[in-house]
């Protein structure tokens, strides 16, 4: 409040004003005003919800004096923006030409000023008036080797007659058309071959479209130019340099490949330093689109040098092309290129020290992670991280005796770049679709005031990427073996009270597949909106069930067993869909639904504890610490004891995110979900999910949090408060305007790593 109160016009000479406001008024014309927006260039300060904040931080500072705090507020904070008139003039101007180029030639962008206490709106007013369309597309075409190929592909063009004239889309169209005729062979082929020419005297707004495209020009030594047909290129070898050192290169010169061995393998060309190649000369051709005898193909080189850093087995690829002995000739006429790829190795291997902090439910804690990493493994670039893992979690309040959690664990897994299957392990199907096979075994141990829980699993599955949005990931073999060697005795008869989960802490057997499907089509390089989608489908004990009812096998407690221990069976799945809108450059409001689902059943009376779904804490509704929330308006009666787990979970988040100064961010959140049982739980009332009144069991949170932007890591805090409440015993409750907010119960405060969602 401090902040904002400060008068914006403080610091702002005499004579001048502030830039109160910018705003652009225009008529439903096909034309976004977020298009037209970056073509202002003089914009006012920031506003947070109306507020300037970081102007008023600035005002903040005294500007006679230059230690802290006035200097550091005048870094943080924001200069006011005086009115410019000159950077008006020139935003009429762009606005003007930007309309031009989208077909309206006849545009006109007037700014209308309102100065009032110094400080001065400014309105851009922009009558369109009717646009111009594109009337007929003509041709001109030099080169009659390319002519006959360019009209067949006129198909595809990106603009047809009838639509609104738009240089965006004349120029997407010379890039198309360039890639295309480049991945016919066309090596030299490029934008500079194509021109366009517009012609407005045929009148009714109509533009003529004039489509050039020259032969090729070259200029020789002596500056002379000449002009011939465009060549069509051959692949004739492939040279490949698989430990390729470009320090090396430099200082030897030449002699830095004949000093090398070359050897020659389905032919291509090999050239390294060692008998025993780095990486399997079948790992990096089942990576290549290109081939010796292949007509050049812009694309495939793409998808080549894509395909090879996908392997992270290289830090640098680089394909390049020389043109072969020009006498040379292919079987129709073609010239030759010999290929020349660089691929510079990572270090193979790596050793890396993680330090965690985590705060779960008020108790501080830390983890300390020990990383090895082999990026090359049998020489197939294979990945092979084995981490090991010791926390320790300190208990703000004594449990049984004791104030700490403490947890100890290994993973290894093991990547390979291809499938084991041996009917989907062709060179066709690696190059299309990019699988790996993911081999996983891990052992934890977890040691809690209450009881003590080790879990082992092993997983073997397959994971491919279907274009460039969609990943799939099918792991038909999952084993978890979860065991409780102790359980404190007052704690069992505490969940003994309660049926679920009293069979949620028993040693359980897990045997099962799942599949996960991931959509997401973000732009790191472009600050745009983008949707992130995620199903997970889980399948387990069908099988184990199976063979036990054809062997006739008896059962134990009214379970099947294996190895002496019940088996878990049950059908699981849920979905995450988050949408990213992006604001502008500082701020972007997040979406997310999630909806998750539960089944046991056949050998199983509830899901194993690891599959439940719980409600709360920091990636969740954050005004109720973690495990603390639901199930539906269920109140537990004993306080003390805050782990509620249940089948079924719907939660809806939205985030505003905005930057600040520096390396600090901020969010306002708003968050609603919960979890409920999918059958009626006599010892929980009010659990079970019931359809038309489950959103009376919304519990919905408010709050504001912090990001820290670390570069290689993004640390969170939040600060949550409850608004709507359904575990009041008289129902669901508004709490504010019904009752004082508590600090104590209403407000939660959480530290994280990285974005909620």
């Amino acid at each position: 409040m401090i902040v904002v109160s400060c008068k914006p016009t403080r610091y702002i000479p005499a004579g001048e004003s502030l830039l109160n406001k910018s705003e652009i008024k225009v008529d439903d014309i096909g034309i976004k005003k977020s298009d037209l927006v970056p073509y202002i260039k003089q914009v006012p300060n920031k506003r947070i919800f109306g507020a300037r904040f970081h102007l008023g931080l600035y005002n903040m500072s005294n500007l006679n004096k230059e230690g802290w705090p006035n200097g550091w507020l005048r870094n943080i904070g924001e200069e006011p923006v005086i009115f410019d008139p000159f950077a008006t003039t020139k935003s009429s101007e762009q606005l003007d030409n930007y309309l031009f180029y989208k077909g309206f030639f006849n545009a006109e962008v007037n700014a209308d000023l309102l100065t009032k206490d110094k400080r001065t709106d400014v309105i851009y007013k922009i009558d369109a008036h009717e646009p111009y369309k594109i009337g007929n597309i003509n041709y001109q075409v030099e080169d009659t080797s390319i002519r006959k190929l360019i009209f067949m592909d006129t198909i595809n063009r990106m603009f047809d007659p009838g639509q609104r004239y738009d240089i965006d889309a004349l120029e997407g169209e010379m890039l198309r058309l360039q890639r295309f005729v480049r991945d016919l062979g066309y090596f030299k082929f490029s934008r500079e071959n194509i021109k366009f020419e517009g012609d407005t005297t045929i009148g009714n707004h109509l533009v003529d479209i004039n489509l050039q495209v020259s032969k090729q020009r070259n200029i020789g030594f002596n500056g002379i130019t000449s002009v011939e047909p465009h060549k069509r290129y051959r692949i004739r070898d492939i040279y490949i340099y698989p430990d390729f050192d470009p320090r090396a290169s430099l200082s030897g010169g030449e002699d830095y490949s004949t000093n090398r061995d070359t050897t020659e393998y389905k032919g291509f060309y090999f050239i390294e330093s060692s008998d025993l190649p780095i990486v399997k000369y079948d790992v990096i051709l089942q990576s290549l689109y290109v081939k010796p005898g292949d007509l050049y193909q812009v694309t495939n080189v793409e998808r080549s040098q894509s395909h090879l850093n996908s392997l992270k087995t290289f830090r640098v690829v680089d394909i390049g092309y020389n043109e072969a002995d020009a006498s040379i000739s292919g079987p129709q006429g073609e010239h030759y290129l010999d290929g020349v790829i660089h691929l510079t190795p990572v270090v193979q291997q790596a050793f890396t020290v993680e330090l965690e902090g985590t705060n779960s439910a008020g108790n501080i804690g830390g983890a300390l992670n020990l990383i090895y990493q082999n990026r090359n493994l049998f020489r197939g670039a294979e990945q092979l991280n084995v981490k090991l893992k010791g926390a320790y979690e300190a208990l703000s309040e004594e449990v049984s005796g004791s104030r700490s959690t403490q947890e100890y664990g290994m993973e290894t897994s093991l990547t390979l770049p291809r499938f084991l299957l041996p009917f989907l392990d062709k060179e066709s199907f690696i190059k299309r679709y990019n699988p790996s096979t993911v081999l996983k075994v891990a052992y934890n141990y977890q040691n809690f005031p209450v009881y003590t829980r080790t879990v082992a699993n092993a997983t073997f599955g397959y994971n491919w990427k279907s274009n460039n949005f969609i990943t799939q990931t099918v792991n038909p073999l999952q084993f978890n073996i979860v065991k409780l060697p102790f359980i404190d005795p007052d704690f069992e008869k505490q969940i003994d009270t309660t049926s679920y989960l009293a069979y949620s802490y028993k040693d359980i057997f897990i045997v099962g597949g799942n599949y996960t499907y991931i959509f997401n089509n973000q732009n790191i390089r472009k600050s745009r909106d983008f949707w992130y989608i995620k199903f997970n489908g889980e399948l387990a004990g069908n099988l184990l069930a199976l063979v036990h009812m054809i062997s006739g096998a008896e059962k134990v407690d009214d379970s099947y067993v294996i190895f002496g221990q019940p088996f878990a069976q049950f059908i699981k799945g849920d979905i995450d869909i988050r949408y990213n809108r992006t604001m502008n450059q500082a701020s972007s409001v997040v979406y997310r639904l999630f909806l998750g689902f539960g089944l046991p059943y056949g050998n199983s009376r509830a899901l194993p504890f690891e599959k439940q779904y719980f409600g709360g804490g920091a990636n969740g509704v954050r005004a109720w610490q973690v495990r603390t929330l639901g199930p539906g308006s269920f109140v537990p009666a004993d306080k003390s004891f805050y782990n509620q787990t249940a089948d079924i979970k719907i939660e809806l988040n939205a985030e505003y995110r905005f930057k600040l100064f520096w390396i600090l961010e901020g969010a306002l959140f708003l968050d609603a979900g919960n979890i409920w049982t999918l059958y009626t739980d006599e010892d929980r009332p009010g659990s079970k999910f019931e359809f038309y009144k489950f959103t009376r069991d919304l519990a919905i949170g408010t709050g504001m949090g912090l990001r820290f932007d670390l570069n290689f890591v993004i640390l969170r805090t939040d600060l949550g408060v409850k608004l709507r409440d359904p575990q009041v015993p008289n129902g669901p409750e508004w709490i504010p305007g019904s009752r004082p907010l508590s600090w104590r119960n209403d407000f939660v405060f959480t530290l994280g790593i990285g974005y909620p969602f």
